[in-house]
């Protein structure tokens, strides 16, 4: 046997999406990378580790054994590693996040400098929607978990990072009056919702529910890019968070459309199980946070206060 850890770590995440293209796009690999290091690895057995039905892949049971003892091996060097550089004096172990979709746009920025200060801690980031993430949280899944709308079913404990702001946005082509109402200028638009599950969803549905507006449901995405793409393609407008439109306000790509009622404001917090035992990498993270985040947001996120 002449396998190599790369092999066996690019097998596991396909066991774990059940999918070529999503291992690799989580890798940051190529798709044929991704299908080379599979075929070079089940070269070396007799007995298949998929098998693919249609255009979708499967994993046998004897792939399925693998990846066990796949992950056993990838965790020890894990630990080798951590001990290794705890023995050096340095801070190691994993940090696990789970982050609602729009907040990629805001968590990088409070993990960088402290990632970089830190090189023995393994960041895992699950970038996903509000349902999972809070799910991931109830299961003690993880540390922490980044939210622009608290649980209400959960006990917990929270820093707040930055506001969240909620406009009405669509691309540069349409102008708009500003004698028009509220409700007759939601009765011209065509809009794009999230998918269920989604805060940014959950936001729009409670404004238009608390302002009596008859909205034209046009689309539904299952991401905030999506949305965003949608938007530039001219097919709909929709209530969506600042924060991820940076690029394309300034290149007056799209346009913030002035509505009465918003922006809708909330806050970006990190959360965490109340009681929880924090780890000391995520102790630490906490401590960084406390005392860099306002900083942060001044050097980050000033461009944010001109709107």
């Amino acid at each position: 046997m002449n396998y190599t850890l790369n092999q066996l770590q690019i097998f596991l995440k396909i066991v774990q999406t059940k999918s070529i293209t999503k291992a690799s796009e989580e890798l940051n690999l190529s798709q044929p990378a991704v299908s080379i290091q599979l075929k070079n690895l089940q070269d070396q057995f007799d007995i298949p580790l998929t098998e693919v039905v249609g255009r979708k892949i499967y994993i046998t049971d004897f792939g399925l054994e693998i990846a066990e003892a796949a992950e056993s091996v990838i965790n020890q060097v894990h630990a080798i590693n951590f001990k290794t550089l705890a023995y050096k004096g340095q801070l190691t172990g994993r940090l696990k996040i789970s982050v609602v979709s729009t907040g990629k746009y805001v968590m990088p920025y409070f993990l960088t400098n402290f990632m970089q200060q830190h090189s023995g801690i393994e960041l895992l980031m699950d970038v996903t929607n509000k349902n999972k993430v809070v799910e991931s949280l109830e299961n003690n899944e993880i540390d922490f978990a980044l939210v622009s709308i608290l649980p209400n079913t959960l006990h917990i404990e929270k820093l707040d990072l930055l506001q969240n702001k909620l406009y009405l946005v669509g691309n540069t082509e349409t102008t708009f009056k500003k004698t028009k109402s509220t409700k007759e200028i939601f009765n011209d638009l065509p809009l794009l919702f999230r998918e269920k599950g989604s805060g940014t969803r959950q936001t729009m549905e409670s404004f238009i529910e608390h302002n009596k507006i008859t909205a034209l449901k046009k689309m539904e995405l299952t991401s905030n890019e999506a949305v965003k793409q949608s938007l530039l393609a001219g097919l709909g407008y929709s209530i969506m968070p600042l924060i991820g439109i940076k690029n394309e306000l300034h290149n007056n790509e799209l346009q913030i459309i002035p509505i009465k009622g918003l922006p809708i404001k909330t806050t970006w917090s990190l959360i965490w199980l109340k009681g929880k035992k924090h780890s000391p990498v995520s102790k630490s993270f906490l401590a960084y946070l406390e005392k860099e985040k306002t900083q942060i947001v001044e050097d980050k996120f000033s461009w944010y206060e001109q709107y």
